[in-house]
């Protein structure tokens, strides 16, 4: 059963009941029900039932405006990005392969981690991020991945030793779930590694 968080995010700052680790997924495109959400809610229910808690955001959390180093200004839904960063112990990471690249709305959310170089934890510092990347053909999955997880290397996070690429030229996604099950297999395991290195940095 999904869990209501993974159909948006509670307000920053919320208290928590409990002290399970917090895993956060980032990604998507402004298509709804797209391979790249639908591949990142599969790994995040994965990282639920391994025992965290998760907080999702989609197109419409990271529709922001462009990154302005200069600029202080920051819409709530830049806040509520970078205070859930800020609070987890893992991420998910999905992009679809624009042109063999990161699209412009993920790179420009990642864009906004820079708020966390002042912080005794800065940017991803100790925290594992699995990484999906999604396109119409294996060559751009590849180079996406590579690139997702050089950003996650800069900005000195833990890329999981599984990173999963997403063919969508082949029907995986169907009706808004995952059709094919070796790729299931795939997003639940990199969900569970997330959560398992989370566990192991905390001790």
């Amino acid at each position: 059963m999904m869990s209501t968080a993974l159909t948006g995010h509670p307000a920053s700052g919320a208290p928590h009941p409990d002290d399970r680790p917090l895993v956060v997924g980032l990604g998507g495109t402004a298509r709804r029900g797209s391979s790249s959400e639908i591949c990142m809610r599969t790994a995040l229910e994965a990282a639920e039932q391994a025992g965290a808690r998760v907080e999702l955001f989609t197109a419409d959390d990271l529709d922001l405006p462009m990154y302005q180093p200069a600029s202080s200004d920051r819409t709530e839904r830049a806040v509520a990005l970078v205070e859930a960063v800020r609070a987890c112990d893992g991420l998910v990471l999905a992009s679809p392969s624009y042109h063999g690249n990161v699209s412009g709305l993920v790179k420009n959310a990642l864009d906004y981690l820079e708020d966390l170089r002042d912080d005794a934890r800065p940017y991803l510092e100790g925290r594992a991020v699995g990484c999906v990347s999604c396109a119409a053909g294996w060559q751009g999955t590849v180079a996406t991945l590579t690139s997702l997880r050089g950003i996650v290397h800069a900005l000195r996070g833990w890329p999981t030793p599984l990173g999963v690429t997403v063919n969508s030229a082949t029907p995986v996604v169907v009706d808004g779930a995952v059709e094919d099950a070796e790729l299931r297999l795939r997003l639940r395991l990199l969900g569970e590694q997330v959560v398992g290195f989370a566990r192991a940095r905390r001790g």
